[in-house]
């Protein structure tokens, strides 16, 4: 468990640094055009660092916030606040924030780039279709990832790469600054442009943040987070009925996106299984082991 959690943070400040290094560059390559390579230098330290400790900090809201999470009130949800509370004290963790997402397709997430602030939602389609040791071993889940630090990577990992794409869309519109198919009044003499070409390389890059996305975040921290359920319950009937049932049921989720896919305790996307016309998009950003294997996995405990 320790090499897991030094595994998980070392990947988070990979992850940073990827995110700060292009946009240090292309300062440079700013200030190598303004004439002053110290001051594109430092603008794009800065600039990148003041990004950088934004999304850092906002990384678990804009996740709540684009899933339509809503905080779980005690008393209409006193069966799942019980059930975090108690699974939080068995096992020496701090209490997650409860929120509920409105989608009647049977799921759940956690982020949080830290135990001590990290935010479980539930749908409310998993509270109306599983019972209690169900749920329990759903929430048991969430707090192994939690525990592990999975939820560290997973939170950073769609905000950090995401920008990738817009960034080189934007630089590589300055291929036309100076450098149309014809020429005009003040052109510069050369035709080429080294911060357009920077950005065509981001926007290779960013098209590969879905690949990339898989990479980091892996398919293995959800076997081992199933596992870890289990020994935090010790039922594994009751996860494994829970995945039985997201299995069983066909409804589609309305509050997931590509970005945000991963974080959910099962693939919410649809089609991914099929040829649906999202079906291959979908399997792009697919971070989820088979639920069959996962079941078949937790059989043999």
């Amino acid at each position: 468990m320790t090499d897991h959690i030094a595994a998980n943070k070392r990947r988070a400040q990979l992850l940073v640094a990827g995110f700060v290094a292009p946009i240090v560059v292309l300062g440079v390559l700013v200030g190598l055009l303004a004439g002053n390579l110290l001051i594109g230098a430092l603008v794009g330290v800065g600039v990148s660092a003041l990004s950088a400790g934004t999304l850092y900090r906002q990384a678990d809201a804009i996740a709540l916030r684009v899933s339509r999470a809503v905080p779980a009130d005690p008393e209409q949800h006193q069966r799942l606040h019980n059930l975090v509370d108690g699974l939080c004290v068995a096992n020496g963790l701090p209490k997650p924030r409860v929120f509920v997402v409105a989608d009647p397709a049977p799921n759940a997430f956690v982020v949080g780039l830290r135990p001590r602030n990290a935010s479980l939602a539930v749908t409310t389609g998993l509270l109306d279709t599983m019972n209690r040791v169900e749920l329990e071993g759903v929430v048991a889940y969430q707090l192994a990832s939690v525990r592990s630090y999975d939820t560290l990577v997973a939170t950073l990992a769609p905000v950090m790469l995401a920008p990738l794409a817009l960034a080189g869309d934007l630089l590589t519109r300055l291929r036309w600054w100076n450098g149309g198919r014809s020429a005009r009044e003040g052109d510069r003499p050369e035709r080429s442009n080294p911060v357009a070409s920077l950005g065509l390389v981001l926007l290779a890059l960013g098209s590969y943040s879905a690949a990339w996305l898989r990479a980091v975040v892996g398919s293995e921290r959800v076997v081992l987070a199933d596992l870890a359920a289990c020994q935090m319950t010790r039922y594994p009937p009751g996860l494994l009925s829970a995945l039985e049932k997201m299995r069983a049921d066909s409804t589609v989720s309305h509050s997931a996106t590509s970005a945000t896919a991963h974080l959910w305790m099962a693939q919410p996307l649809s089609g991914t299984a099929g040829d649906g016309p999202l079906a291959w998009a979908h399997r792009r950003f697919d971070a989820h082991p088979p639920l069959d294997d996962r079941i078949a996995v937790l059989r043999e405990l």
